[in-house]
């Protein structure tokens, strides 16, 4: 019997240190995960958003889908202005501008139109996985756009481009997610990752960049 008891109490001691470890490694391996995670979703946030600030530039409002997004960057073209030449120290010291070096020929300058994609995001950027969430190829951002009134009376063009909690971390600890969605929701924050909003102009901030 004493045998019995004394297995069952290693059993159990065994249990609580095993219950004990997993309740810290648990939070620990969840914020590593959300780390590495959220910093590609970040990236590819920011690579929309560039995307889209082409895309404004040219077109005067944002893209609505990914598709209109994804062709502006493969049949648009942006201009690159090449110079050749420059000032010497003395041109400069004498007044000389490089407005009037141009005209003299001092310095040339040469257009060239380049596609969108490889002047904004780089030629080896693969553009068919614009939009969609880093780690999870079945699941895309969301996109929005908008148009505000700044205070002063003007009207704003915006966007928002998000992916929630539940989409990147819905494999992690149940409570701990809860948690997370709990602490956003208090602090008025979204329950993600976004990039931009719909319902404030705020320069197309990234919501990890407002922390």
């Amino acid at each position: 019997m004493k045998i019995v008891l004394r297995i069952l109490l290693v059993v159990a001691i065994i249990a609580l240190v095993y219950m004990c470890w997993q309740s810290i490694l648990t939070p620990i391996n969840f914020e590593k995960v959300q780390k590495e995670r959220e910093k590609a979703i970040s990236e590819s946030l920011i690579a929309i958003r560039t995307a889209q600030i082409g895309y404004r530039n040219m077109h005067g409002v944002y893209a609505g889908s990914f598709p209109e997004l994804q062709k502006y960057l493969t049949e648009g073209k942006i201009p690159f202005i090449a110079k050749e030449g420059e000032l010497t120290d003395q041109q400069l010291k004498d007044g000389m501008t490089e407005k009037e070096a141009v005209k003299k020929g001092i310095i040339k300058r040469d257009t060239t139109w380049v596609i969108a994609k490889d002047t904004l995001l780089g030629k080896n950027f693969d553009v068919a996985s614009l939009g969609k969430v880093p780690g999870f190829p079945d699941k895309s951002f969301s996109i929005d756009t908008a148009t505000l009134t700044s205070p002063s009376g003007y009207t704003v063009p915006v966007f928002e481009c998000a992916v929630p909690y539940d989409v990147y971390l819905a494999d992690q600890d149940r409570q701990l997610l809860i948690n997370l969605k709990d602490k956003a929701t208090k602090l008025n924050r979204y329950t993600g990752l976004r990039v931009g909003s719909v319902t404030e102009i705020n320069n197309n901030a990234g919501n990890w960049e407002q922390l």
